[in-house]
Order: C-alpha cells, then structure tokens, then sequence
C-alpha cells in the first residue's frame, strides 16, 4: 500500500467515525436534519473506506520473476565491487613491496 493511499484511507476513516460522533450528538439535541446529514456523510465516508480499502488489495505484489531479475543485478553488482576491492589490496601489496625493496637499498 502507497503512503498516498493509506493516507488517503485514514482521512476516509476519520470522515466517517466523526461523522457517526455527529450524528449522535445531533440526534441527542432533537436535530433530526442535522442528524441525516452526518447520517449521509457516515455513509459516504463508508463508501470510501470499502473503495479505498478495495483498491489497497488489487495492488499487484512483486512477482518472482522481477524479484529474481533484481537479486541477479545485485549479485553482479556486489561481484564488480569485489573484483575492485581484491585490485586495490594488489595495488597495495605491490606499493608496499616496491616502499620495502626502496628502504633495503637505501641501507
């Protein structure tokens, strides 16, 4: 699920459980169009809910395939990053040998 869906999908929640506080207190003061009107908008807020919460579910998962064409490309890369690494542990063996081979001669 997306940030922007579930955000979406908490607004929606939120809409509708006001909405239910409403038209409980609306009700409680005798206000029966007040009331119908939040009865309404619980009920549009439900509609969203089950649309968003639809929506949520229909969201393909990964597939294996795309998974494992992932793994593979991070595989070759972390194989490219020790190839340099064992390069650069040559390159400095040899600096070393040549600085140790440089200091004996200068004795």
């Amino acid at each position: 699920m997306t940030r922007r869906l579930q955000a979406w999908l908490v607004t929606a929640v939120l809409f509708t459980l006001v909405n239910a506080m409403a038209a409980g207190f609306a009700a409680a003061g005798s206000e029966a169009m007040h009331a119908g009107a939040h009865v309404v908008g619980m009920f549009l807020g439900t509609y969203a809910v089950w649309r968003l919460a639809l929506r949520s579910v229909r969201q393909d998962p990964p597939t294996a395939a795309r998974t494992n064409d992932r793994l593979e490309q991070l595989q070759q890369s972390v194989d490219v990053v020790a190839l340099e690494v064992e390069r650069l542990g040559e390159a400095q063996r040899f600096n070393a040998k040549l600085e140790a081979e440089r200091a004996e001669s200068r004795r």
